[in-house]
């Protein structure tokens, strides 16, 4: 679906009249002298009659009267959806604070009743939850006017720029942050409504416990799944989950501060072997990961030391994450062993806050840390930071959300002779002013999604509830089992150095948007969300095939491009090398949906500008590969070739899946990288590579039994006829005892390396089979022919 289509249909109905007119400027520049006005929104008003189209030849020079127009209407454009944007704030915040006081009002009546008082009704908590409700809806439906309308803009100054000649972008860029209509943070309005809704959905009594960790983190076991998160979906996604799970925030009376949800670790390795990052891509068995992270801006003084270990399901353990508390002052003199563990915990055993058993557990792993990272010579590689969104009912981790927004990896070495951290144990000319302009492009990498994180309580196999597995289920996420921040960082910051990649490297150039698959997601109760007063469908034509294809609308013609980036701040799609290699350097507006893939019309129009050779160039090359297309669509489709048996879908892949097409894409690494797919060794196999190389020798045996007795039994009158079948059995019995051996090692080898190889073979046991019928047969030839029967 074309951007512009995809805008109409996604109309909102109370925002009709303040969409950008993307059409009407669309208009304007084709056909600069008798385009339809900027006031004539084509997505929100009735048609105006188009105008007649002109040939390309006959299409004048832009010039700079129409330039001035042109910029004119776009500025009455963004002042228009500014306004709105900030207009419906205001209103969103007024009835926040409203429904906030009836709230409070409900439940004060609530605990302050009599023995002999009734307090609020039923009916008065749906009221409330339904008011809420519509609040939410209201937030769903800013974040996805703030995002079309984002994109509206960037994709119409690109098309002028492209179709002109003028350069606007770099001027406009200025006079759209004069008016950020799409930097509006939600997350503080997310956080109070999260507050409100839990004390309506529990009838005034919110469960209360340790918001630390919803209990002890060691009582339970959990099972973590990591989905990729599109820009597209972060607040609609943030909004169904806190109709679900509050959010979970450590200190309630303190006001929300957005530093307060930022993350960030230091990541160690040895920067020559690089052999924590191998082992955590490896899943090896007990690979650790050794990092420090701290909560909130670089002033924290609280630094905890971590470290993750990886344990194989078939040791019948469970992969650990051990910590311990640091002052940041001794940082560093820890690290180079000047300062011991005994003397760090020394200040808490005579406080007595901890059990003497928790110190020592404590002192324990701080040794280990401190011995391995002196002895292995591990350093500061990685940095990554985030804004964590947690949901969770306090005391309780039966079901834990977290979500981490605005993901970014920095270089902390000092490789290549550029001192980042020098001796430090981290660097210091950045904190938490994401998205760090300062850096150099070659430092930073800005991760492009959102990653949500699901941790569910699987003890005495509890299922987990069906909101969640809706949500996992859904066109709003995209799983991404055991994704990694640490391997991510790594792999992507040190393309010099590391040549073994993950295997969701390839998915980066893929565009994760879908479609929905299933009614779920916000919605508002008693009428559809989306309207479309236009029924203007005028065709594109050459100048319109820059518009992307969109993923294909859902129910009640909305996408699933719904919501907007954490703070109300697209970002751009990983297939958009433009924006990768020059705006995100900026690092202060990265947009969305620029990933256009130039058609042969595009091409040759900007050829025909340029004129002389590059023209006849370009013509020749979109013509020879539009034959070549042709040509091989033709072939494919009169060579016979088999068809897969269609199976139908069970209940379970269509839910995941839905019931459309499955599109399959073969992924290749990149030149001299290799791309590591996980695999799951366990004991069991290279048990069952053994039993496979015993049955094939135990066959070699049986066949050269038979070439022996053949061999050493026969007849003189039959010795030629014996020694010629003998002959074959025996060769037979070699080539299966060289099958069987070289399969062996082959299989050893790679279930040694954890290789994804083909632990299956169609040609081998063919071939042996085909030599045991010709030996067969002759023997039973050369028999019969010595007992003169043929």
């Amino acid at each position: 679906m074309k951007f512009g289509e995809q805008l109409r249909s996604s109309t909102i109905r109370e925002y009709q009249w303040y969409y950008i007119d993307y059409d009407g400027l669309k208009a304007d520049l084709k056909h600069p002298s008798g385009g339809r006005s900027a006031g004539t929104n084509s997505s929100n008003s009735s048609p105006a009659a188009p105008p007649l189209r002109s040939s390309k030849s006959s299409r004048r020079e832009w010039t700079e009267d129409d330039e001035s127009r042109f910029v004119g209407k776009l500025e009455t454009e963004l002042e228009k959806v500014h306004t709105k944007q900030q207009v419906k704030v205001m209103e969103i915040l007024r009835r926040i604070v409203v429904s906030e006081r009836e709230v409070r009002d409900v439940v004060n009546r609530l605990n302050e009743r009599g023995l002999a008082e009734e307090g609020p009704t039923e009916e008065e908590f749906m009221l409330l939850e339904e008011d809420l409700s519509d609040i939410i809806a209201d937030v769903h439906d800013l974040a996805k006017f703030v995002q079309l309308n984002y994109t509206g803009f960037y994709k119409i100054i690109k098309k002028h720029d492209k179709m002109t000649g003028w350069h606007l972008k770099p001027v406009f860029d200025t006079r759209l942050k004069a008016r950020p209509f799409y930097k509006e943070n939600y997350d503080a309005s997310v956080l109070k409504l999260s507050k409100l809704y839990d004390l309506v959905r529990t009838r005034g009594n919110p469960v209360k416990g340790d918001s630390a960790a919803g209990g002890s983190q060691a009582s339970f076991i959990r099972h973590t799944t990591k989905y990729w998160v599109h820009p597209d979906n972060v607040t609609e996604l943030k909004l169904i989950i806190l109709k679900h799970l509050p959010v979970l925030v450590f200190n309630p009376s303190k006001e929300f501060d957005e530093q307060d949800t930022a993350i960030t670790s230091i990541y160690y390795d040895n920067p020559e072997t690089w052999d924590l990052y191998e082992g955590r891509l490896k899943k090896t068995e007990g690979a650790e990961a050794i990092r420090l992270r701290w909560y909130g801006g670089m002033q924290t003084e609280t630094i905890f030391v971590e470290r993750k270990t990886h344990r194989e399901d078939w040791t019948g353990e469970k992969s650990v994450k051990a910590r311990f508390a640091l002052k940041e002052k001794n940082v560093n003199s820890y690290l180079r062993g000047d300062l011991l563990p005994a003397a760090i915990f020394e200040k808490a055993r005579k406080e007595g806050k901890k059990s003497e058993k928790a110190i020592a557990e404590d002192e324990r792993l701080a040794r280990e840390i401190q011995w391995t990272v002196i002895k292995k010579g591990y350093k500061p590689v990685c940095r990554s930071f985030y804004h964590r969104t947690a949901f969770q009912l306090p005391a309780d981790a039966r079901v834990r959300i977290s979500l981490d927004t605005e993901l970014t990896m920095v270089r902390e070495d000092n490789l290549n002779g550029v001192q980042r951290a020098g001796d430090n144990w981290r660097r210091m000319d950045i904190g938490i002013d994401y998205p760090f302009s300062q850096l150099p492009p070659s430092d930073v990498v800005r991760f492009p999604y959102a990653i949500l994180e699901v941790k569910l309580q699987t003890q005495l196999g509890q299922e987990p509830p069906e909101w969640v597995r809706q949500l996992i289920s859904s066109h709003l996420v995209e799983a991404v089992p055991k994704f990694s921040k640490f391997i991510h960082g790594t792999a992507t910051l040190f393309p010099k150095h590391i040549n073994l990649l993950p295997y969701w490297m390839p998915q980066m150039d893929v565009d994760i948007r879908k479609p929905a698959t299933h009614d779920f997601g916000i919605h508002r109760a008693g009428h559809s969300a989306t309207a479309s007063t236009s029924d203007d469908e005028e065709d594109d034509d050459d100048y319109d095939s820059d518009d992307e294809q969109l993923p294909s609308a859902g129910r009640n013609g909305e996408l699933s491009t719904q919501g907007a980036v954490r703070n109300g701040r697209p970002r751009a799609l990983t297939t958009d090398m433009e924006d990768q290699t020059v705006e995100r350097t900026t690092g202060e507006d990265v947009y969305l949906y620029d990933s256009d893939d130039d058609s042969d019309d595009d091409r040759l129009e900007e050829a025909r500008r340029v004129g002389g050779w590059t023209y006849y160039q370009t013509l020749a090359t979109t013509t020879a590969e539009a034959a070549a297309w042709r040509t091989w669509s033709i072939l494919k489709a009169t060579v016979p070739r088999p068809q897969a048996t269609p199976v139908p879908r069970n209940e379970r892949l269509e839910g995941l899946l839905g019931s459309g097409e499955i599109q399959q894409k073969r992924f290749k690494a990149p030149k001299g990288k290799k791309i590591y797919v996980p695999i799951r060794v366990e004991p069991k196999v290279y048990f069952a590579a053994e039993r496979t190389f015993l049955g094939w020798l135990e066959f070699s045996i049986y066949i050269g039994t038979i070439a022996v007795t053949l061999l050493n039994f026969g007849t003189k009158a039959q010795n030629e006829a014996t020694f010629v079948a003998a002959g074959a059995f025996t060769l037979l019995a070699i080539m299966s005892l060289c099958y069987a051996v070289g399969i062996y090692l082959y299989r050893s080898k790679a279930i040694r390396t954890r290789r994804a190889a083909k632990y299956y073979d169609k040609w081998g046991p063919t071939v042996l089979c085909g030599s045991m019928f010709v030996a067969v047969m002759l023997n039973f030839v050369f028999e019969g022919k010595s007992r003169d029967v043929w």
